[in-house]
């Protein structure tokens, strides 16, 4: 058996554990080459912006996105393009926002930030955050 075959076997017999287990590894892989690569900022690297983003995958991402993407497949089923445009419709205009919420506000909350430094973040960030995620999710799936 391949290494997806048995990713998939795992993901059906425990998916939200690999759900969150995937998350995990995608933001922590993803913040290792983000501050390996892509930040220019000469600043070293930070651990520990590592681990509280991976656990952000482990504890938030996988595990809400588990519940959140099977109710809307629940009660949209389907891969019909109009299907998979209402899908892609919901995601971005009411969950979107809700991940940028709970994102930013986990990392306030890990950071020991106040709820005034959250609601900064809120006012700067989350339109910006909102519609980098439109440039890359709506045509991914069109």
């Amino acid at each position: 058996m391949g290494i997806w075959s048995r990713y998939n076997a795992l993901l059906e017999a425990q998916p939200l554990l690999v759900k969150a287990m995937t998350s995990l590894t995608g933001f922590t892989i993803g913040d290792i080459l983000a501050q390996n690569f892509v930040n220019q900022d000469g600043q070293a690297y930070d651990p520990m912006r590592t681990i509280r983003l991976g656990s952000f995958g482990f504890l938030v991402h996988g595990t809400t996105g588990h519940y959140f993407y099977g109710f809307l497949d629940s009660k949209l089923p389907g891969t019909k393009p109009q299907t998979v445009a209402s899908k892609v419709l919901i995601d971005q205009t009411i969950w979107n926002p809700i991940f940028g919420l709970m994102f930013f506000g986990y990392l306030n909350l890990v950071e020991g930030k106040s709820f005034d430094d959250y609601k900064k973040k809120i006012q700067s960030d989350l339109k910006t955050a909102v519609m980098g995620s439109w440039a890359v999710w709506v045509p991914a799936h069109t």
